[in-house]
């Protein structure tokens, strides 16, 4: 017959309270990742930075040669979540793993 939920998790919980209170060898302090979070991000919004500006000026530019605004408009949404995704990943350095 199976334990009761409560009796495994309180043995399960001890244990992982237990590993996580010992230091490993390889830890790092935490003023040099609070540091390099803050590069990431800086570093992340200036590449992202050219995606936001080259869709603005193309929705500005559609704008100005008359066309009708629902177009430019239209554009929009693609243009931010390719800024917001290359910032995610520039930020959280995700294409370092390969």
């Amino acid at each position: 017959m199976a334990p009761p939920t409560g009796e495994t998790e309180s043995s399960e919980s001890s244990t992982v309270r237990g590993s996580e209170t010992t230091p490993t060898a390889g830890s790092e302090p935490p003023t040099d990742a609070v540091s390099g979070d803050s590069r990431n991000r800086r570093q992340a919004a200036l590449y992202a930075l050219p995606f936001l500006a080259l869709g603005v000026g193309n929705a500005v530019l559609i704008l100005n040669f008359g066309l009708e605004p629902l177009w430019a408009f239209a554009q929009l949404p693609p243009i931010l979540f390719t800024t917001v995704l290359t910032y995610i990943v520039f930020s959280t350095d995700f294409l370092d793993d390969r």
